[in-house]
C-alpha cells in the first residue's frame, strides 16, 4: 500500500494526472513544460527553448555541436559558440584556447544569432584605453581588441612553433555597415629561422569594397623551414550587411589547395606551391612564438560559431537546423501495476522560425504535425512489463489517432523524431505529450462466500467475480482473523490458486483449529514476477473449524 501511495504522488508531481478524460476508466498522464525534457533523458540534436510557447518546449538544435557536418567534434580545435550568454563567460569548448574579451563587447540572445542560444556582438572601433580582460583569470594580462585568443595548450594548431598540415577555419558574420577597413580577425605571430632571426606572420581578414581580403603573411612555410610565401586573395561575392552570411576558409595540405567558400559557395582558390597552382612544392603552415587571435578588432556587427578545425572540412553545414534532424525518447513511464491498454497518445506543437529578430512559430494540436515546409515530427510508442527491457519494437502513431489495442504494459516509452523545413531554416516543436490509456483494473471480489467445516479440511464455494477479465481465484487462509499466511494444506500454502473454479476442498487442514479464509479474483499473472497474480480486493471473511468426524454435508 505504501509503495501505491508513493507512485501516485511522484506520478502526479511529474506529470499532473487526470482521469476519466475520454470514457469511463481512461487515465491521460500528460508531459510538458519541464516535466517534459526532463523526461526526455535521450535527446541528439535537441534541445529546450523558450520565448515559442508559455511553456518551455522542445525544438532543434541549431548549435555548432550538432550542426558540425562531417567535422564531428573531434575535428574541433576551437570552438566559440558564443551561446554563454555573457562576454565574460565565453569560451573555447574544445579547451585549446583562453579567451580575453573587452568591456565593450557585447552578447545577443537567440532571436538575434545564427545558431545556438546566442552571439557575438562587436563594437567597432575601441575607444582609446579600452583593454581587454582575462576571463579565465582577470588581472593576469591586458591586451587591446574585442576578443583575443591566445593557445594554452600544446595540442592546439597555434600553438608556438607548431607544423602542421589540414586545418580549416569558419564563421557566421552580421555586419551592420561593412565599411572599408574593418579587420574580422587577425592572427600574428613572429617566427625564427635559419636566415632571419624573427620573421613577422599573419593572417588578416578585413573587409574591402564590400567583400572580405584574405592574406596569409609568412605562415606557409617550405618543408625545411627555411622559405616562406605569402597569398592573399579577395572574395567574390558581395557580404550584404545587416545579414548573416557564412565563411570558411580550408587548406588541404596533400595539393596545397586554399579555398574560401561563402555560404557554401567557392569564391577564391589559390595555391601554396613554388609554381602558384597544383604541383610542384607545397609550403604548410607554421608557426611562431607569441601567437594569438584578435576577433573583431575594429568590426561592428555580430560574430557566431567561430571554429578551427584540424582537418580540411570537406562537408560544411550551413543551414540553421540540421538536415538529420533529431530524436528524444521519453524514459519509462510507469502507468501502474498491470497489463495497462495505451489507447491513444496526443500532442501539442508545431514549427518556429527566427527571421530579422522576431521568433514566429505555428501551433497545432494531434495529426501528422506536418507543415508546408516539409518541417514534422514522427511517433513511435512501445510497451513492456520490465523498465530496463524493451522486447517490443517501436510502434509509429498519429497523435490524436486511435492506437487499436497492440499497445499493452506496464511501462511505456515515447520517441519522437524531428526533422527541419527543406532549407533548414525552421524547426517542429512540441510543447506537450498525453498518454491515454486504459489502466488495467484487477477484477471485483467474488461474493456470497461460505465456509463448511469437514474432517480435516474446509470446502469454500464462492460466487464469480462479474468481471469478464477474471481469470482465476486465490484462496487466502490463516490461523487468525487478516493474517493469511496458513501452511500445510494439501494444495500448499497460502494463498492457493484455485484456478477460475468457485468451489475448492483445502485438505490437510488441523482438526480442531479455527480457519480464517478470504478469496480475491485475479485477471492475470504479473509480468516478468513468478508466482505473482494482478488480483484484486479480498471477498468478505468466513470461518469454519475442522472437526474429526464430520462428514461437511
Amino acid at each position: 500500500m505504501k509503495n501505491k501511495i508513493y507512485f501516485i504522488v511522484i506520478l502526479y508531481l511529474l506529470f499532473s494526472v487526470s482521469g476519466s478524460v475520454f470514457g469511463i476508466g481512461e487515465r491521460t498522464i500528460r508531459l510538458s513544460g519541464d516535466a517534459l525534457w526532463r523526461m526526455a533523458d535521450y535527446r541528439t540534436g535537441i534541445t529546450e527553448a523558450t520565448r515559442v510557447r508559455p511553456a518551455t518546449v522542445l525544438v532543434l538544435s541549431s548549435s555548432a555541436a550538432n550542426n558540425a557536418g562531417s567535422a564531428g567534434t573531434n575535428g574541433f580545435d576551437a570552438f566559440l559558440s558564443f551561446d554563454e550568454g555573457a562576454p565574460a563567460s565565453f569560451r573555447d569548448s574544445a579547451g585549446n584556447y583562453r579567451l580575453s574579451s573587452s568591456p565593450a563587447l557585447g552578447a545577443v540572445d537567440r532571436r538575434y544569432a545564427r545558431a545556438g542560444s546566442g552571439a557575438a556582438l562587436f563594437p567597432g572601433a575601441s575607444p582609446a584605453g579600452n583593454e581587454m580582460v582575462n576571463s579565465r583569470n582577470p588581472g593576469s594580462f591586458a591586451v587591446s581588441g574585442p576578443l583575443v585568443l591566445e593557445a594554452q595548450r600544446s595540442s592546439a594548431l597555434f600553438s608556438s612553433n607548431n607544423r602542421f598540415r589540414d586545418f580549416s577555419m569558419e564563421f557566421w558574420l552580421h555586419p551592420l555597415n561593412m565599411g572599408n577597413g574593418e579587420e574580422i580577425f587577425q592572427w600574428s605571430s613572429t617566427r625564427s629561422s635559419n636566415r632571419v632571426q624573427f620573421s613577422p606572420q599573419r593572417i588578416l581578414c578585413v573587409s574591402s569594397r564590400n567583400r572580405l581580403q584574405w592574406s596569409f603573411s609568412g605562415f606557409f612555410v617550405s618543408p625545411d623551414g627555411v622559405n616562406s610565401i605569402d597569398i592573399s586573395f579577395t572574395g567574390a561575392s558581395a557580404v550584404v550587411p545587416k545579414t548573416w552570411s557564412h565563411h570558411l576558409i580550408r587548406f588541404d595540405s596533400n595539393t596545397g589547395l586554399i579555398e574560401y567558400l561563402v555560404n557554401g559557395r567557392s569564391e577564391a582558390i589559390v595555391y601554396t606551391t613554388t609554381t602558384g597552382r597544383e604541383g610542384g612544392e607545397i609550403y604548410t603552415p607554421a608557426t611562431g612564438e607569441g601567437g594569438r587571435f584578435i576577433l573583431g578588432g575594429n568590426f561592428m556587427g555580430m560574430m557566431d560559431e567561430f571554429r578551427i578545425y584540424n582537418i580540411y572540412f570537406s562537408n560544411p553545414s550551413i543551414q540553421r537546423y540540421p538536415m538529420r534532424g533529431g530524436r528524444i525518447e521519453t524514459m519509462a513511464i510507469d502507468l501502474g501495476e498491470g497489463n495497462n491498454n495505451v489507447l491513444q497518445i496526443e500532442a501539442s506543437g508545431g514549427r518556429t522560425s527566427i527571421l530579422n529578430a522576431r521568433i514566429s512559430s505555428d501551433y497545432r494540436q494531434n495529426g501528422r504535425l506536418r507543415f508546408s515546409d516539409e518541417s514534422e515530427m514522427q511517433f513511435f510508442i512501445r510497451a513492456s512489463g520490465n523498465p530496463y527491457r524493451w522486447d517490443s519494437p517501436w510502434q509509429a502513431v498519429t497523435p490524436g489517432a486511435g492506437i487499436g489495442g497492440s499497445v499493452n504494459g506496464r511501462y511505456v516509452q515515447i520517441a519522437v523524431d524531428f526533422y527541419p523545413s527543406h532549407n533548414g531554416e525552421s524547426s517542429p516543436f512540441l510543447e506537450e505529450l498525453r498518454i491515454i490509456y486504459a489502466p488495467d483494473e484487477p477484477p471485483l471480489p467474488p461474493g456470497n462466500l461460505t465456509a463448511v467445516a469437514m474432517d480435516g479440511a474446509v470446502r469454500l464455494q464462492w460466487r464469480n467475480s462479474p468481471n469478464q477479465n477474471t481469470q482465476g481465484y486465490l484462496v487466502y487462509y490463516g490461523t487468525s482473523s487478516d493474517n493469511y499466511f496458513g501452511e500445510g494444506a494439501v494444495l500448499g500454502s497460502s494463498p492457493i490458486d484455485a484456478g477460475q473454479q468457485n468451489t475448492i476442498v483445502i485438505e490437510g487442514l488441523r482438526n480442531g483449529v479455527l480457519y480464517f479464509f478470504r478469496v480475491a479474483a485475479y485477471s492475470h499473472r504479473s509480468i516478468g514476477t513468478a508466482g505473482s497474480f494482478h488480483a484484486g480486493e479480498f471477498s468478505r471473511e468466513v470461518r469454519a473449524r475442522p472437526l474429526q468426524g464430520i462428514a461437511g454435508n
